[in-house]
């Protein structure tokens, strides 16, 4: 397997550390990371910004004509751009991953983005985080990992994320949208969030940040060596 074929797709439910995971394995490969659900969140920002309530699925489907969600590096940072506006800093409120998640299902948001996720995986060595990443976006990406974790533990680590940027919030809130997000994650229609067969389950509940990053290592290199 050539350096420039390789594909790793992180899957798993809201909160499993798949966007922390998958960057430092970008980062020790040298690897580029494409943050999928970074570029649902701007086109959920756009939706927002127009007005637009979750439901509405007519309305985000015409918003979708006028959108346009690219991604470019500065510093080797990813850079989302929405309409040619940098939006990387507002990605990652609540209310924007709720817009998201909801939006997502809507089929003709998933297939706005995913032409340009796989030619990023076409032109160079990705890693890929999201919910469907390995079932649908790169089904035949070399390296596939479902990660996830209790959902306690994930509101806890959420809740915790938030604390250490200021941002006040409410763990059993946070607990119970988790729980909301992976029934809707898990039961949509278009592509829901599943293992699969061929990808290797990591539960992260009792691991460092350290400790998974080693352990996908290791499956990296294992499939390199076949």
């Amino acid at each position: 397997m050539q350096k420039n074929k390789i594909a790793i797709a992180i899957d798993g439910p809201a909160g499993a550390g798949k966007s922390t995971i998958a960057k430092a394995v970008a980062k020790k490969l040298g690897f580029i990371y494409v943050d999928t659900g970074a570029m649902y969140r701007a086109m959920a920002i756009h939706f927002i910004r127009n007005g637009i309530r979750a439901e509405e699925t007519e309305k985000i489907e015409a918003a979708c004509d006028s959108v346009a969600v690219t991604i470019h590096y500065a510093n080797q940072e990813q850079q989302v751009l929405l309409n040619g506006e940098n939006v990387t800093g507002q990605l990652r409120t609540e209310e924007v991953g709720k817009m998201a998640s909801a939006s997502s299902v809507v089929p003709k948001v998933r297939m706005k983005l995913v032409e340009l996720q796989r030619e990023l995986a076409t032109t160079t060595c990705v890693v890929m985080d999201g919910r469907d990443i390995g079932t649908y976006v790169l089904p035949n990406a070399q390296v596939k990992i479902y990660m996830t974790a209790g959902i306690h533990e994930r509101a806890v680590r959420r809740y915790e994320e938030l604390k250490a940027k200021g941002i006040e919030s409410n763990l059993e809130e946070i607990e119970k949208d988790i729980a909301e997000r992976d029934y809707r994650d898990m039961n949509r229609e278009f592509a829901p969030l599943r293992q699969a067969e061929d990808a290797v389950l990591l539960d992260t509940s009792s691991m460092s940040i350290d400790e998974v990053v080693k352990t996908v290592e290791c499956i990296v290199a294992e499939k390199q060596s076949v």
